[in-house]
């Protein structure tokens, strides 16, 4: 990021404090608490304002590698190629080069890092579609500022040692699901692996408590919910799951818009019509669920603002590594198409 000349007033204005408190933290004079020192520092940060150190010797600008650690391919899906082009652009904003990692199934069992990676040369680490439990806790383990997008399921149930930012799933997955219900659906499936990652996860609480509280009962013999894997893309297979089902649900809550579209393949290859016959629901808000036809009800995920967030909490735990952990949730919006009445 290209830094210019704070002026006290400026940074004093947006962190709602006095300039005389704002002087004293930069030049290390009177008493001013820890906790409002991290708020003026990283609000100089964030506004882009050259900063001074309490010498009165401007700060040198960032230097070091980010190793982003990812076991999937980012430009493969929506989220990861929007995700990743911004947080590109806004880390190398801070002065930081990047590495790219892509972990072998191997190495996530061995719970090994790749050979070339080295952590003397590591600035910070981003972690990105990575979900097993035991790997993302060693990475913790290396006490290097470290951020994760995204987590193993039930994460919000845990003390990750490490700072963690997501898009915002039980709210969405809740209006989406509630939508259906309002419209006539009494039997709703969920389609997806809830063990797959926190964000399955999350979506898949917010299904099941969606129910609960409309007096519906969660009827697994409903659901598809075997393990994440290529099958899912199978039409066939999802036709053999389809068939084995006692009876055709109402509709079906999906954990994102990839399974949602080829569900309605499937849905379409029985000669059922959406949404009159049965209604579906996505998450992601990706391309394709507006191109789909019909039209996929979904959430938007804002995954280049996630993406220059974890940007900026990355850059902030390099320099500030005392500042409390941040477990941040990013809002969702529910967008409505044409596959629910």
């Amino acid at each position: 990021m290209r830094l210019k000349r704070v002026t006290m007033q400026e940074i004093a204005d947006a962190c709602g404090l006095s300039r005389n408190t704002v002087s004293k933290a930069f030049n290390g004079r009177g008493s001013v608490p820890e906790t409002t020192k991290n708020l003026i520092f990283a609000k100089a940060q964030e506004l882009g304002y050259y900063q001074h150190s309490a010498g009165g010797e401007p700060v040198q600008k960032n230097t070091g590698t980010i190793a982003v650690l990812t076991q999937h391919k980012l430009l493969s899906h929506n989220f990861g190629a929007f995700f990743i082009t911004s947080f590109t652009d806004r880390i190398s904003r801070f002065g930081y080069t990047m590495k790219m990692y892509e972990i072998s199934r191997e190495e996530i069992t061995a719970k090994k890092l790749p050979p070339h990676f080295d952590p003397k040369e590591t600035a910070g680490i981003l972690g990105i579609e990575l979900f097993d439990r035991e790997y993302i806790e060693m990475i913790c383990s290396l006490k290097l500022p470290t951020i994760f997008v995204d987590g193993y399921p039930r994460a919000r149930e845990s003390l990750i040692n490490c700072d963690f930012i997501s898009m915002e799933n039980i709210t969405s997955e809740t209006i989406l699901v509630s939508r259906m219900i309002e419209h006539g659906a009494k039997k709703i499936g969920f389609v997806g692996d809830y063990e797959h990652c926190n964000s399955f996860y999350e979506r898949w609480i917010a299904y099941c408590g969606c129910l609960y509280k409309s007096g519906l009962s969660v009827n697994r013999d409903l659901c598809i919910l075997k393990e994440d894997g290529l099958q899912y893309e199978n039409i066939e297979w999802l036709l053999e799951q389809l068939d084995a089902m006692p009876e055709m649900p109402d509709a079906f809550a999906c954990a994102n818009d990839y399974l949602a579209i080829h569900l309605m393949t499937a849905l379409k290859e029985k000669g059922l019509s959406i949404p009159e016959d049965v209604m579906v629901s996505g998450f992601d808000g990706s391309m394709e669920a507006a191109l789909v036809q019909p039209s996929l009800s979904s959430a938007q995920i804002p995954s280049s603002d996630i993406g220059r967030l974890s940007a900026f909490f990355l850059a902030q735990r390099i320099q500030y590594p005392d500042f409390p952990l941040q477990w941040v949730y990013v809002k969702t919006i529910p967008m409505y198409g044409e596959s629910t009445r």
